[in-house]
């Protein structure tokens, strides 16, 4: 199965990228998952593309969900007169490739306590597909939700209840969101900056148990899935654990006399 989802978008991409640079216009997949993205990252070593080379097919590519932290994203190619800079000034002000819709409860008195799961559940009742759908960032009594332009324009229209809360929705600007992820930064010492190390110390498992996840390929830094349990983690690099979440590797603080490290993670909730 995933030798043909890895296929599919192989071919996916490489069509994308030569109607970019034929047609001299923006093109871009539906919104990736962690693991989607590493498996394209994966498509283009098998091809040889350099990992810092953003160019496929002659097309550049970025990728991008509507705000700089985004988890779920899509692969944008870009016509030969555009940059990855002058793309995101165009996006920021225009938001035609990805838009971002603002769920607010029509009455807060009577507002439910809403979390992530009851926004998602109630877009996908809607017959959305769960990849025209980017980040969910819920709040206290709000939501922005990131979605392609049609189905934002839809969710305007459609969407007017989540559990027993009636709500409104209305199309803003990506700027406007400011609901920062929710995070707890953890310190404690290591034996290494391995990332089988790391991943043991921040999720309480043993270093089989990482080793294991890490073997099953459900593990991501930076976007790239992790092979071995020797790799060295460099600070600020975010790492996606399938089934247990993901955090940010902030570095050493410190060394014990013994040669353990000091470490920091940020371990969003």
């Amino acid at each position: 199965m995933e030798e043909k989802t890895r296929d599919f978008l192989a071919g996916r991409v490489r069509d994308l990228a030569g109607r970019a640079y034929m047609n001299g216009f923006v093109t871009h997949t539906d919104f990736l998952s962690v693991s989607e993205l590493a498996m394209f990252y994966q498509i283009l070593a098998a091809e040889g593309v350099p990992s810092n080379v953003h160019e496929y097919c002659g097309a550049r590519y970025v990728t991008y969900g509507g705000i700089d932290d985004a988890e779920r994203r899509m692969i944008c190619f870009l016509p030969d007169y555009m940059d990855e800079e002058s793309f995101l000034l165009s996006e920021n002000a225009e938001n035609s490739v990805c838009k971002c819709v603002h769920v607010t409860p029509l009455n807060n008195k009577f507002a439910d306590d809403l979390n992530h799961r009851d926004y998602l559940g109630s877009v996908m009742n809607l017959g959305i597909e769960r990849d025209q759908i980017g980040d969910i960032l819920a709040g206290d009594k709000e939501a922005f939700i990131f979605a392609t332009p049609d189905i934002a324009e839809m969710m305007v229209k459609e969407l007017i209840r989540i559990r027993h809360t009636s709500v409104k929705c209305q199309i803003v600007n990506a700027a406007e969101c400011n609901i920062e992820p929710k995070f707890e930064e953890i310190s404690g010492s290591v034996a290494s900056e391995r990332i089988d190390a790391i991943l043991a110390f921040v999720y309480h498992l043993s270093r089989s148990e990482a080793q294991k996840l890490i073997e099953s390929e459900s593990v991501f830094i930076d976007g790239r899935t992790a092979y071995s349990g020797g790799y060295d983690l460099k600070a600020g690099s975010r790492v996606s654990v399938r089934g247990h979440g993901k955090f940010i590797y902030l570095g050493t603080t410190n060394t014990t006399r013994k040669g353990r490290l000091f470490v920091t993670a940020r371990v969003f909730r």
